[in-house]
């Protein structure tokens, strides 16, 4: 069956509640983001008279549970929106705001209810600095969740049996638009030399997807007096925790140093290929990933795009990289260095479009669950939920 058919479903303890959402990753084209939408599924006899709602948050950690200290928790919620599901304000046919949806409703029957929520404009991606092997408990991130509880009011205390938590995904593709390709050149007067040294470096545009190879052109006209020892070109991670602290962390993702070397009065052009990929990065502390559902697809944290007049400070974790391009020069009183940066973005390709209305009547239902990343404890662990298995679906009509 095709993925683009496939349920995600996930069901409290007790039974009363059950989540299905037709995808995990919301995408913010920057002027838009997509709605999120699902459907609630309820057990009138277990919630024994309780009214349901469901949550849409977004929440920025920047320090562990255990860290909490003098009743400060380390994290911040960036928004909490929360709407009664049942029983249902409007008419359920009003509430329904897609083609998803609507086949949901068919195929589970009477006890079912739509819910939608829109995203404000101002808020960030899905992002996390990446712990080390050794590391327990949450990590620095931005998370979304949806949450779906039981219980006599909206402010009522919530029982994990009775409640379902989702963590899903705001994400941002690659601009169809292509910027110009990047190039950056210095000249530098070196000591002790009447002529100056050339570095110019160019890469051959201005986005790279995920594990696409980044190719650097860098030519280098030494007309100095000093011989060149080294070369090293690599991509760098600049995450700027920009919420509370404004702390930039640059991480190098990839790196090619093979050596290479430029006499006096020589030129040097060549093609040097680096691929920044988490592979190669899997056990290092403190690398920015994107928001991760599961562990094969998470990936380095795309490129910061942020529409024009939001504020920086509220987008918890930018995150941009750039080529470093670093000249090691000899001389009498030792080595001195000549760099220069190359900023580009790196990000996934936008997918293929999907019409609702392409969409087969046959669905197939998934567990909805959450792998974190190595020595991150398991959101299942934490709340209590289980996933749904076909009992809490009524058989299809």
């Amino acid at each position: 069956m095709s993925p683009r058919n496939v349920v995600f479903k996930k069901m409290c303890k007790d039974k009363s509640v059950g989540v299905y959402m037709g995808r995990r990753d919301f995408v913010d084209h920057v002027d838009s983001v997509d709605p999120v939408d699902g459907v609630i599924l309820i057990d009138p006899e277990a919630l024994r008279g309780k009214k349901v709602f469901v949550t849409l948050s977004c929440t920025f950690r920047y320090g562990r549970d255990d860290m909490d200290v003098m009743g400060i928790a380390f994290r911040r919620e960036l928004y909490l929106c929360t709407r009664q599901v049942y029983p249902p304000l409007q008419d359920r046919e009003q509430g329904i705001h897609t083609t998803t949806q609507a086949k949901l409703l068919r195929k589970l029957g009477d006890n079912a209810y739509p819910f939608f929520f829109e995203f404000p404009d101002n808020l960030p991606c899905s992002v996390a600095l990446q712990p080390s092997p050794h590391d327990v408990g949450k990590q620095c991130a931005v998370e979304f969740e949806v949450k779906a509880f039981s219980g006599e009011r909206q402010d009522a205390k919530t029982h994990k049996r009775s409640s379902v938590k989702l963590m899903i995904r705001k994400v941002q593709y690659a601009p169809q638009i292509e910027g110009l390709a990047p190039s950056v050149e210095t000249s530098r007067d070196l000591v002790m030399s009447d002529k100056a040294l050339h570095v110019k470096a160019s890469l051959d545009k201005e986005t790279y997807y995920h594990g696409e190879t980044v190719k650097v052109h860098v030519s280098v006209t030494n007309n100095s007096s000093k011989n060149i020892k080294n070369i090293i070109v690599s991509v760098d991670q600049v995450a700027t925790v920009v919420l509370y602290s404004n702390d930039s962390y640059a991480k190098s993702v990839a790196i090619e140093e093979p050596g290479d070397s430029v006499s006096p009065g020589a030129t040097l052009h060549k093609v040097y290929k680096l691929l920044p990929v988490l592979a190669n990065n899997r056990e290092r502390r403190g690398i920015a990933v994107d928001g991760k559902l599961k562990h094969e697809d998470t990936n380095l944290a795309s490129s910061s795009i942020i529409k024009d007049g939001v504020l920086k400070e509220v987008m918890g974790i930018m995150v941009s990289y750039r080529i470093m391009v670093k000249l090691i020069v000899g001389g009498l009183m030792g080595s001195s260095e000549v760099g220069l940066q190359v900023p580009f973005k790196l990000m996934h390709p936008k997918p293929d479009a999907v019409k609702e209305s392409e969409m087969e009547e046959e669905m197939e239902f998934q567990e909805f669950q959450r792998s974190d990343l190595k020595g991150m404890k398991n959101d299942e662990d934490e709340d209590g939920n289980v996933s749904g298995g076909d009992d809490i679906a009524p058989k299809e009509k």
